[in-house]
């Protein structure tokens, strides 16, 4: 079949160009549309259910919110686990779906399990879910910097929630706009205790009379003078005094009204995060949280050009300030691999051009090579695969196989042309008459023997070459796509991660072997022409086999030294295996840092504040650092979960070709954090996309931690603190933080049922007084335009600052009278939970551990020998390693499992094609000894075992057994010429055909392992941003070709001789098959 289509294109080039140019329309447009990216998102299909409750504590929330949303998820259909965590005044709960699982179905799913849940929550609880987004949505970031100095925080605020929010929501692909900082300005309501028993009015009937008096209401139409109108009832305060003037009761005969019974001022609302500018002080910032399967780029040039648009309308002096930008990491990532491309193919034409010394015949495969790059991004847009470090590293990955179809195969049509043409000037030499013949009237006839050969006989021995190593390439292909198989089965986040590198290396593959079969024989038809250089012309061709020729002679013939002294080699080598470490994925330097401490519970807002601008100037005084945006608490967004206790500070740095010399990344790091140690904090560094994929991933914010599970969050705070006092003077540690789950702290009234009957009150009452009184309600909102503000009525904070002013809120009897609260309640101070988590309704602590080691595995295997050691949990309590370590050991469980599968297939593949399990056998051999080079050249750059470097080895594994079976296919037709020319064959002939096979075709192999180390070489050297991640998987296929291409030269010959000989002495040696038939 493949013969057939070489000849039909060969036949048809007005068609094949045609189509060919069709694919590169189709490619450049596709590749003009295709989404872009830094990176693959990786999240979880996940959907966040979000339950604000005002004022409740956590383990209230706990008890009847979230454990009753957490046990109905669990039997939603395709949930895989879910995850809670609460906090005071809120619940999240996160349901996290079976990989493949549509978003919108899982929404729609969650949706009607929440309805199971109607009237089961608090009156006024309602649970929503978060945007739809992921962990990586986070793209641009923005504070409101104030350059006149003239608006208040408050003012600030407002402008962000009421204005700037809702235009920038408009933007195509914005899923939601969260706000963080600033005050909410709030109508407040500070009553006197005293005056309310003087007048006795008690707290119900003025939050009732406030309630009542801000509303407006619709009274129909009525009809006068042949006109309709509109009737409504205007009520909205419009100033304090409104408010102040609320009459709540009477007083002998005269009205009393809220300013009678205390103050009425503007004041800001309960807040639970605060930001800061450069250390420069408050600010309001804003997160452009970016909708599922957008395309990121254009979300960010679309909200950038919004804010251009609104800029004139903002008040004088308030600017728009980027603070995290995610664009300028996309652009470099995609700019470091577009360079690499563009070297790589420079080099590789390099290459080709010196092999095969004939600048046409070496513009074949260097033009099919951007074609097939080209045609890549058409499946790439059309299965949404965006074009990220990821997907275009697949392309540089595959760069130098791409052309190696068209390398062999025109390789093979120039050497049969040319040894064609050598022979009939051979022969014409030969010729007395010089080539031409004279009769006696002195007119010429042309020789018997002719050097120029006609454009029947060119085109026949051109479609015979090509025909000939079809089918080896169709083969070949086969190969490499199923060695990449271990890729396409990863799970989870890894296989999120690479299966987008997978793809494109495969689909790249596949059109480059389309085109070796239907462009290529084209056209070698119109650049394989004139006079060729047979190849002992080549000066490249001659240098290498004088090298070769003797090496592999003496290995012939010394055939047990050789084989002993690989071994040998590879017994050496492999032990370095269990030198090296290992960790999920190599370290993404996104060009920005993310300084996260954490505090004990307990941290007040004004405190936490404090801290936060005392840090961000520390941290833009380096000179490395452009801003710093510090954060501390959460924004108003389902998709942010921090406590009040966690910081959040982004640091844009300068480009690293500004910095100091001698300075890195991890050197700025180790100084920042030596100048940043404060009393009760605990520092953790990390990056921004891999802090948000942390966090939702599993929840937890280090590449390592631990989740403690108990029956109480007391048992698991008190195996938390084991853990971390343990853990802390460990190798490699920088600093460990148990979570304090347990450290809240609390004010507690418990209501005495005995007492609270005396006066006719029920435990109920009691408790609408600690809401009302004590916590202030937020009992209406006034509108003002399209703003919109809470009114929020409680005691005067000199009654709530202290248990004894506590002890004297009133509480209105039955009978009209009022009585102290520490009349019919007790109050006192206590611990208790600061924060609960639940992993699928089971208790969960979270123990964080910063390393400065990137060696993740050997630290668990350390420390989790000392934690059995040492350890003494309480009883029920249990923990398990997470964070990164959780998905690096899921995958190695996961290859260990797939690729002895997977070299098995490859054995039954190569067995079908050679019929000899011995030399499928002898084919999986340079897999191994690949597999050394890889591991010194990985030694020695001091990469890390990661999922990214066994990415490396597969393809490395791939490209191993493919060269190995060019060499098994020349070797066998220097063997069948022998057996088939009808003579008797000796150990002599055999090691004759080995030398020739090996020898006289040694250009195309060289050319195919040059291609593919020369294509790679720049991804080494490369230092632009993404590269940190393509080394790893580089390094090593670079190394591994050197030794994988030592043993295909030097131990298949000897092995096929040796296979070869036994074969003739047991009288079984004979012509292979027909491989071209074979495969059609």
């Amino acid at each position: 079949m493949i013969s057939r289509l070489i000849d039909w294109c060969a036949c048809n080039r007005f068609l094949v160009f045609t189509g060919v140019f069709l694919l590169v329309l189709a490619g450049i447009w596709s590749m003009k549309n295709i989404s872009l990216d830094a990176l693959p998102d990786i999240s979880d299909v996940q959907v966040i259910i979000h339950t604000r409750w005002a004022g409740a504590p956590p383990d209230v929330i706990e008890d009847q919110v979230t454990y009753p949303i957490v046990t109905t998820m669990l039997a939603a259909p395709r949930v895989k686990n879910v995850r809670a965590e609460t906090m005071f005044g809120d619940s999240y709960v996160y349901v996290i779906f079976q990989d493949g699982t549509d978003l919108y179905w899982a929404r729609s799913r969650v949706l009607e399990y929440l309805q199971q849940l109607q009237g089961q929550l608090p009156p006024g609880v309602n649970p929503v879910l978060g945007p739809d987004a992921t962990g990586a949505g986070w793209v641009f970031q923005y504070v409101l910097v104030d350059h006149s100095h003239k608006l208040s925080l408050a003012d600030l605020r407002s402008l962000q929630d009421w204005y700037i929010r809702y235009q920038l929501e408009t933007v195509p692909g914005v899923a939601e706009v969260a706000t963080i900082g600033g005050f909410v300005r709030q109508y407040q309501v500070q009553l006197d205790p005293n005056k309310l028993q003087a007048f006795n009015i008690p707290l119900s009937t003025v939050i009732q009379r406030v309630r009542e008096s801000t509303n407006e209401v619709g009274g129909r139409l009525l009809e006068l003078g042949g006109a309709e109108y509109m009737v409504r009832g205007l009520g909205y305060f419009k100033s304090l005094k409104d408010l102040a003037n609320v009459p709540v009761g009477t007083h002998n005969g005269v009205p009393v009204l809220v300013s009678d019974l205390g103050s009425v001022s503007f004041g800001p609302d309960i807040r639970r995060g605060a930001v800061d500018w450069n250390g420069e002080g408050e600010t309001v910032g804003g997160i452009i949280v970016m909708r599922f399967g957008q395309n990121a780029l254009n979300v960010i040039n679309g909200v950038k050009q919004k804010i251009a648009e609104i800029k004139s309308s903002l008040p004088p002096g308030v600017e728009i300030v980027p603070s995290y930008d995610r664009e300028e990491l996309i652009h470099k990532s995609i700019d470091t691999l577009r360079h690499d491309l563009l070297e790589e193919a420079i080099i590789v034409s390099l290459v080709i051009i010196i092999f095969l010394f004939h600048f046409r015949s070496a513009l074949i495969p260097i033009l099919t090579l951007p074609i097939a790059v080209i045609a890549s991004f058409i499946p790439m847009y059309y299965f949404h695969i965006s074009a990220n470090i990821m997907s275009l590293g697949g392309l540089a990955l595959a760069i130098g196989v791409l052309v190696d179809a068209a390398i062999v195969m025109v390789e093979n049509g120039y050497r049969v042309l040319s040894e064609r043409q050598k022979m009939l000037t051979d022969l014409a030499s030969q010729d007395p008459s010089g080539g031409d013949t004279s009769d006696g009237g002195g007119s010429r006839t042309k020789a018997r023997f002719s050097p120029v050969i006609s454009r029947q006989e060119r085109r026949k021995l051109l479609m015979g070459a090509a025909r000939q190593v079809g089918p080896p390439i169709f083969f070949s292909l086969i190969i490499i796509v199923v060695s990449f198989l271990p890729v396409f089965l990863l799970e989870a986040q890894e296989g999120r991660m690479f299966r987008p590198l997978a793809w494109t290396k495969t689909v790249a593959m596949g059109f480059s072997s389309v085109l070796a079969i239907t462009l290529v024989p084209v056209l070698m038809l119109i650049f394989i022409r004139g006079r060729l250089k047979p190849e002992s012309a080549n000066p490249i061709s001659r240098f290498t086999q004088a090298i070769y020729l003797p090496i592999l002679r003496w290995c012939l013939r010394h055939r047990v030294i050789t084989l002993v002294a690989n071994l040998l080699f590879f017994a050496l080598t492999v032990p370095l295996a269990f030198r090296i470490g290992s960790q999920f994925m190599p370290p993404f330097y996104e060009g920005d840092a993310l300084y996260m401490p954490t505090a004990y519970p307990g941290l007040s807002i004004t405190q936490a504040s404090t801290l936060m601008q005392e840090q961000d100037r520390i941290i833009k005084s380096f000179p490395e650092v452009v801003s710093v945006m510090g954060a501390v608490g959460r924004s108003d967004s389902a998709t942010d979960n921090a406590p009040l206790s966690m910081f959040d500070t982004t640091i844009t740095l300068k480009p690293r070709t500004e910095w100091p010399r001698g300075m890195t990344y991890s050197k700025l790091i180790q100084e920042m954090d030596q100048k940043l140690q404060f009393p009760g904090l605990t520092n953790t560094w990390t990056m921004p996309i891999q802090n948000r994929l942390d966090m939702e991933l599993t929840g937890i914010k280090t590449p390592v931690g631990l989740k403690v599970q108990g029956p109480s969050v007391q048992d698991i705070q008190r195996v938390g603190e084991q853990i971390e006092n343990l853990l802390s003077g460990l190798e490699g540690v920088r600093s460990v933080f148990a979570e304090r789950v347990a450290q809240g702290f609390y004010v507690n009234i418990q209501a005495n049922r005995g007492e609270a009957a005396r006066y006719g009150l029920t435990v109920g009452d009691v408790q609408r007084a600690v809401t009302s009184g004590i916590g202030g309600e937020n009992i209406a909102v006034n509108i003002e335009g399209r703003e919109r503000f809470p009114v929020n009525v409680r005691y005067n904070r000199d009654f709530r600052d202290n248990l004894d002013a506590l002890g004297r809120v009133l509480l209105a009897t039955p009978t009209g009278a009022q009585v102290p609260i520490n009349e019919v309640a007790t109050i006192s101070y206590s611990h208790g939970p600061a924060m609960i988590r639940d992993e699928d309704a089971q208790l969960t602590g979270y123990v964080f551990v910063d390393l400065s080691t990137s060696n993740y595995g050997g630290f668990v295997k350390s420390a989790d020998a000392v934690l059995h050691q040492k350890l003494r949990p309480s009883p029920g309590t249990s923990y398990h390693w997470s964070g990164e370590y959780e998905f690096e050991a899921r995958a190695k469980k996961r290859l260990e499992l797939i690729l002895p599968l997977v070299f098995f297939v490859i054995f039954l593949l190569l067995y079908m094609v050679f019929r000899s399990a011995a030399e499928a056998f002898v084919l999986i051999l340079p897999t191994f000894y690949a597999l050394t080079g890889g591991l010194i050249l990985q030694w020695l750059l001091g990469y890390e075992f990661s999922v990214a470097v066994w990415v490396g080895y597969i393809a490395l594994f791939g490209i191993a057994i493919e060269t190995g079976v060019v060499m098994v296919v020349y070797l066998h037709e220097a063997l069948d010429k022998r057996l088939t020319s009808g003579a008797p064959v000796a150990h002599d002939d055999i090691e004759a055909a080995t030398i020739e096979g090996a020898v006289m075709r040694l250009r195309p192999k060289l050319m195919t392992v040059s291609v593919v180390l020369a294509s790679l070489i720049p991804i080494l050297w490369e230092t632009g941003v993404g590269s940190d991640v393509m080394k790893p998987i580089a390094a090593p296929i670079v190394g591994g070709m050197v030794t994988s291409t030592i043993h295909v030269l030097i131990l298949v010959p000897v092995f096929f001789a040796l296979m070869k000989e036994r074969a003739l002495r047991r009288g079984t040696l004979h012509a292979s098959q027909n491989r071209d038939e074979k495969t059609d």
